[in-house]
């Protein structure tokens, strides 16, 4: 599939099921003690080098922003999808949301004190992970934290239907912890931690946190 492909597929998808996966999505931290807990230590991370601004990359309807800055990080979302960001403005009013793209981040180098990719990831072909990943590092700040949460697994999916019962056309990567970790290093990032955990947001689910090297 080419890139313009699978992220019109996305943007179009994401678009037309934004109002019910926010409705799914919107108070799945609760049921997420560990999840909380990550990114809890994502914001300790930020907080102790110094804060900053943290960017959450493929954001969606933006509660893991909200949550980050409710832990008092100075946060703010982009989506590719521009239905996405609608309802994040809506749902966090005063919080800041951007159109944009993972794959050509509009952001200067070095701007940001970390970034979270939180199962944002998973729609990524993998021979553009690579690519992503540099646009991330170029743009965090050197020693600053990433934080990535993604689908376990060894598949691809084709998501046809989801949030409501609406028409998606998008592609899911599940991949092993071991994969991601290496294309992290690959493109600058230490790997500090790595959990695999089942809760309400995958039926299996890993994150990872890098580093920014210098």
């Amino acid at each position: 599939m080419k890139v313009e492909g699978w992220l019109a597929d996305t943007r179009t998808s994401y678009d037309t099921v934004a109002a019910g996966y926010a409705d799914v999505v919107r108070n799945l931290l609760s049921e997420t003690p560990y999840e909380r807990g990550t990114l809890a230590l994502f914001a300790d991370l930020v907080l102790a080098a110094g804060g900053g601004p943290v960017a959450d990359v493929g954001c969606g309807t933006g509660r893991i922003t909200a949550h980050l800055h409710g832990l008092g990080v100075d946060a703010f979302g982009i989506d590719l999808s521009p239905g996405m960001i609608e309802v994040a403005r809506r749902d966090h009013p005063g919080l800041r949301f951007e159109v944009g793209s993972m794959t050509d981040l509009d952001l200067a180098e070095a701007s940001v004190a970390g970034l979270v990719a939180w199962y944002s990831l998973i729609h990524v072909p993998d021979d553009q992970v690579g690519s992503v990943l540099a646009h991330f590092r170029r743009v965090v700040r050197p020693g600053g934290p990433l934080l990535v949460g993604f689908h376990v697994g060894d598949e691809t999916r084709l998501k046809t239907q989801g949030y409501g019962g609406h028409p998606m056309k998008v592609h899911v990567h599940y991949r092993q912890p071991a994969q991601v970790a290496q294309w992290l290093r690959e493109s600058g990032f230490a790997v500090e931690a790595q959990m695999t955990l089942t809760s309400a947001e995958s039926r299996l689910g890993g994150i990872l946190f890098g580093r920014r090297q210098s």
